[in-house]
């Protein structure tokens, strides 16, 4: 299993080009499974509008606000192994902070994708401390991809 690559399916419902290639997706996943110590058995990553991105986020987290990704984990969440889950990502959003935050697209969706690899992978971003955990996860991720894939 561990020389297996994850089964990642990517879905773009909105009208923008999505900045990175399906073989990433996997070797990304594949790379952070086995830094992280589990795997990844089903993924789906679903790149939608604002619009969309708030329903989810009110219907499922009584939450009325565009977010950039909402993570769903539809596995037995006591064990890191076989993790299947959704990731909604929102594509316009993360243009968005791209340009707030002087980056190029291509990095803006890549650390949002590692940053639901992670949350599916059982990190949390609640607290002050959860939230500087993640961000120093993301950019460990963002800086191992760049160097191995560009």
């Amino acid at each position: 299993m561990a020389d297996e690559f994850p089964d990642i399916q990517v879905f773009n419902q909105t009208s923008l080009s999505i900045p990175l290639e399906q073989p990433f997706y996997q070797a990304v996943a594949k790379q952070l499974s086995d830094e992280e110590k589990c795997s990844f058995n089903f993924v789906e990553v679903v790149y939608v509008d604002e619009e969309k991105i708030v329903q989810i986020n009110s219907e499922h987290l009584n939450r009325d606000y565009i977010t950039d990704i909402i993570t769903f984990r539809y596995d037995d969440t006591n064990h890191n192994h076989d993790i299947e889950g959704t990731m909604f990502c929102c594509g316009p959003r993360i243009v968005e902070q791209a340009q707030e935050f002087n980056e190029s697209n291509k990095r803006e969706f890549l650390r949002i994708y590692i940053h639901g690899l992670l949350h599916l992978a059982g990190y949390e971003d609640q607290s002050e401390k959860e939230k500087e955990q993640m961000s120093q996860k993301e950019e460990f991720y963002l800086n191992l991809a760049e160097k191995q894939y560009g």
